[in-house]
């Protein structure tokens, strides 16, 4: 007998003010489709609308501050022009029936003079560089020793954070998402080489990660709230000798906020799904490639139907296939591949070009059509 039932991945889900008509999140790719102001290019309502089938979108890394500025031709979330590019995307999502999160990062010790708006050194947690040269506007150089973070620039940074979360209301987002993972400023405040300090926020790793979500969760609701780790990621250099006690700890401060959503990324070395699952009521998205691989429909199926999650986040298969719900359901085998030419450029092609999977059957019977 054949098996009709849907995909797990297809099923909705509801949970507080998470209302999504499946389990599909598009995790937050960087893409450089901005003006050097960090405004949005119009060609990136376009990109989030085509994918606007999915349960949830969140978007690329935004800078809260040009402060926290990473990389040039990033996106912002300060100025007025920024808010109006990014309503111009939210409400064209929203027209397609779709749900959008802002995810802002802080790029704390990540960046360079020549990446940044302010052309000043970044600041950290300490003064530890990223290993090895770092993407500028103009080429790649030696990361800078960063500044290390005084106790104002802390709360700067907290309240920046809060300024922008704000701010993403007002264009219109649906919720913002804290970029915690993958090297950025919480990451570095959690991570044993990035964060040498010796006061409170060296001794009590997750001290930087509470008031920030605290504050984040006081200006716009816990509610419309959710926090991206990733426990053990080595990117840029990062090593966390003892990752579990400092995630335990931390979702245990977090946990009477009541946030929106967890989202987790697995590591080879610690199996942060696993052990943070059970400690975690509340929603929760994984991102569950194996060995930095894509995420496979397998995958996050099993995922799901193992209890390990409630949503399933994919970067690389949205990216390419932007109506992956429609594929799924059509067991498509999601073999489009990415366009590794034009992926951080800054127009369509290789942003907004990907044919849906009626467009690609369309082509290929125009192909095998007689001349």
């Amino acid at each position: 007998m054949t098996n009709t039932a849907p995909s797990p991945l297809l099923v909705p889900y509801t949970s507080g003010s998470l209302i999504l008509p499946n389990r599909l999140v598009m995790a937050p790719m960087t893409r450089f489709r901005a003006h050097e102001d960090g405004t949005p290019l119009p060609v990136v309502a376009d990109y989030y609308a085509q994918r606007a089938e999915a349960g949830l979108l969140i978007t690329e890394g935004i800078w809260p501050h040009r402060r926290g500025q990473s990389g040039w031709r990033l996106p912002g979330l300060e100025t007025e022009a920024n808010i109006a590019g990014w309503r111009a995307v939210t409400e064209a999502v929203h027209a397609r029936g779709g749900r959008i999160f802002a995810q802002l990062m802080h790029g704390g010790r990540q960046g360079h003079p020549r990446s940044r708006l302010l052309g000043d050194i970044p600041a950290g947690p300490s003064a530890v560089p990223v290993p090895g040269p770092v993407h500028v506007k103009d080429g790649k150089a030696e990361a800078p020793v960063p500044r290390e973070m005084t106790a104002a620039d802390i709360r700067t940074a907290i309240n920046d954070h809060a300024t922008a979360a704000r701010n993403a209301l007002r264009a219109g987002f649906d919720g913002v998402e804290i970029h915690g993972a993958n090297s950025y400023l919480t990451h570095q405040f959690l991570a044993d080489n990035t964060n040498l300090r010796t006061d409170g926020y060296g001794r009590d790793k997750t001290r930087f990660a509470v008031e920030l979500v605290t504050a984040v969760a006081e200006a716009i609701g816990a509610h419309r709230l959710g926090l991206r780790l990733s426990p053990g990621n080595p990117q840029f250099g990062m090593s966390e000798h003892a990752p579990a006690p400092v995630y335990r700890s931390l979702l245990n401060a977090l946990a009477p906020l009541g946030l929106a959503y967890l989202h987790l990324t697995d590591n080879d070395d610690y199996p942060a799904l696993a052990d943070l699952r059970p400690r975690w009521n509340g929603t929760l998205i994984a991102n569950v490639g194996e060995n930095h691989a894509p995420t496979t429909q397998h995958q996050g199926e099993q995922a799901l139907t193992q209890g390990h999650a409630d949503l399933i986040s994919y970067g690389r298969a949205f990216l390419t296939h932007p109506d992956l719900p429609a594929r799924i359901a059509a067991n498509d085998p999601l073999a489009t591949p990415i366009d590794m030419e034009h992926l951080y450029t800054h127009g369509a092609q290789g942003y907004t070009d990907y044919p849906t999977l009626d467009e690609q059957r369309a082509r290929q019977l125009t192909a095998a059509a007689p001349q």
